[in-house]
């Protein structure tokens, strides 16, 4: 038994409805081998954060006929489609193969129970909302804040971090304030991949965790007080495509195999 790509699609968007994506992504169905209508049901996808040859490779493996990657593999626009060329080269064979492609990038991060909801989870009950709301609907924005129900002392909450991440390092910026064990991380701020530009909108967290911040934002939130933690980029996002894959099965049955890519990793390692 499978699925129609149609019905996927809308399980998707119920998920993360593209029209929170931010306006510079490129969100949604990105290639479409044949028209969605006549598209053969689905009965395998592969989650991905990045969409690789390697994971084009896994894919054709399974035999999936949908690949779910959370960066959109066309982003700007493409003048030519080149085999030579790694990130044209994946497209073409995707295409050729039939596999379709979806990304839900920031629409899903700007989602309740999004990556960024998921981020958030590392650090137990508290307050949430998104760190700058949506100005269609509130529940929906960029980043999210949480004011914790219990305060952590900064080596609790890096602790709570690594291990939900599943991480044995992270980079940390630790502000003056947040040496020791006193329980003063009261507000966290996270945005998954590169938080940046979101962080500097915002003002007043205890904490800031994303996956990369440039040197001289990182040295003006310990300035102010702030603390900050880096993942690298893709380590703040890859762990939620469990989460996704789960709530998708729910949602259309036992007839498609939802399967996260095994060779998709972040670039960087720290040895």
């Amino acid at each position: 038994m499978a699925v129609p790509l149609v019905q996927i699609l809308a399980a998707l968007e119920a998920e993360a409805p593209l029209r929170f994506a931010e306006p510079w992504d490129n969100v949604g169905l990105l290639l479409e081998p044949v028209p969605v209508a006549e598209a053969k049901p689905v009965s395998k996808a592969l989650l991905t954060i990045d969409l690789s040859d390697e994971v084009v490779s896994e894919a054709e493996a399974l035999g999936a006929t949908l690949i779910i990657a959370y960066h959109p593999p066309i982003f700007q626009g493409l003048k030519r489609l080149r085999s030579s060329e790694p990130g044209e080269r994946v497209i073409l064979r995707c295409a050729e193969r039939g596999i379709a492609i979806y990304s839900p990038h920031t629409a899903v991060d700007a989602a309740p129970r999004g990556v960024n909801d998921w981020l958030l989870d590392a650090f137990g009950p508290g307050s949430r909302a998104p760190c700058i709301p949506h100005p269609a609907d509130a529940r929906f924005g960029q980043g999210r804040s949480l004011q914790l129900a219990t305060p952590l002392s900064l080596a609790d909450a890096l602790s709570c971090i690594k291990l939900h991440l599943q991480l044995a390092q992270v980079r940390v910026a630790a502000a003056a304030l947040h040496a020791g064990n006193a329980a003063v991380i009261r507000s966290v701020a996270v945005c998954a991949g590169a938080g940046g530009a979101v962080f500097e909108k915002l003002s007043g967290y205890d904490l800031f965790l994303t996956g990369e911040m440039r040197h001289h934002d990182v040295r003006s939130r310990i300035a102010s007080g702030s603390s900050v933690v880096l993942c690298e980029h893709s380590n703040t996002e890859r762990g939620f495509l469990p989460t996704l894959a789960e709530r998708l099965k729910i949602a259309l049955g036992h007839g498609l195999e939802l399967h996260v890519a095994t060779c998709d990793r972040d670039p960087l390692s720290i040895t």
